[in-house]
């Protein structure tokens, strides 16, 4: 009995959660982080405010959550990758990464980041990565894999991976942060990530 009053609890709040990030996503983008009450983000989501404290205690947790959500699934563990292919393992992660950026909402979240931080420090600080993190550690995790294994010389794991991920968000990301109107194709897209991944092959896989 015990069991299934815990595991309906655990789909409540989950249900719960759910409603709150949307309802906080959708809010956030129309008003801004400023404009955005908690207590509003709960009559939206159709929950007390108390249920969305007990998720979310501060405005900021909450929108960093929502940035969270708007990454969707983690990127691919090393595990999965080619450690004897450096190129190949780089191209599954920037296609991961690119995925990501390309997302609807990112653009539009990062410029509610970009232009409410300055006046809210705890936003800054909270999302400061925002959703890049777990790419860099992914990919962190792969090169000193790679590099362990003698399949690539790496003695500074962190510098390549903001090296790769830079070259494709240069070319996917920020145009389309700057310039509403501004589009890439999946053609396009694959071609930055194979450059990108062919850039840094070069520099650091061993023969």
């Amino acid at each position: 009995m015990t069991r299934g009053r815990s595991s309906y609890h655990r789909a409540v709040a989950a249900t719960n959660r759910e409603s709150i990030l949307a309802a906080a996503t959708r809010l956030f983008l129309e008003s801004g982080y400023d404009h955005t009450p908690l207590a509003r983000v709960a009559e939206h989501a159709g929950v007390s405010k108390a249920t969305l404290f007990k998720q979310f205690p501060t405005k900021a947790e909450l929108f960093e959550a929502t940035v969270l959500a708007a990454g969707g699934s983690p990127v691919p563990e090393p595990v999965d990758l080619p450690i004897e292919d450096l190129r190949a393992g780089l191209v599954a992660l920037g296609h991961a990464y690119a995925e990501l950026l390309t997302r609807p909402r990112m653009v539009d979240l990062a410029r509610t980041v970009i232009a409410e931080s300055p006046k809210f420090p705890e936003l800054r600080e909270r999302t400061f990565d925002f959703g890049t993190l777990p790419v860099l550690e992914a990919l962190g995790r792969y090169l000193r894999e790679v590099h362990s294994e003698g399949n690539a010389d790496i003695a500074d794991p962190d510098l390549a991976s903001a090296q790769f991920l830079g070259m494709i968000a240069s070319a996917i990301f920020w145009p389309r942060l700057m310039h509403g109107t501004w589009s890439i194709t999946e053609d396009e897209r694959s071609r930055v990530v194979e450059e990108a991944a062919r850039t840094i092959a070069a520099r650091y896989a061993t023969p």
